[in-house]
């Protein structure tokens, strides 16, 4: 039988929904050409991924978590970027 750290699983949740956002955020800065955003976000995706990944390999199990917060964070990164049409990308500075 496989056992669940409730205290691990949320943490990997947290950590893969964090890690997505920062990738969106590390993705805008690229789109955008902003060199030392982009270089930060990337250490900082770097990061947060680490934790996730030395987390679930003890488990797979905790892949399953993993995923769940990578769509959380993505779609909550999204609906943070979501600017109407025209309009310029978040971390875009001023021309």
């Amino acid at each position: 039988m496989v056992s669940i750290d409730p205290l691990t699983a949320t943490a990997v949740v947290i950590a893969t929904a964090a890690t997505d956002a920062v990738y969106v955020m590390f993705t805008a800065a690229v789109v955008a050409r902003r060199r030392v955003p982009a270089a930060s976000w990337s250490s900082i995706w770097y990061l947060l991924s680490s934790y996730a990944v030395i987390s679930y390999t003890e488990n797979w199990v905790y892949v399953a978590f993993a995923a769940a917060g990578s769509w959380i964070g993505a779609f909550a990164s999204i609906s943070f970027l979501h600017r109407p049409p025209g309009g310029p990308p978040v971390g875009a500075g001023p021309e």
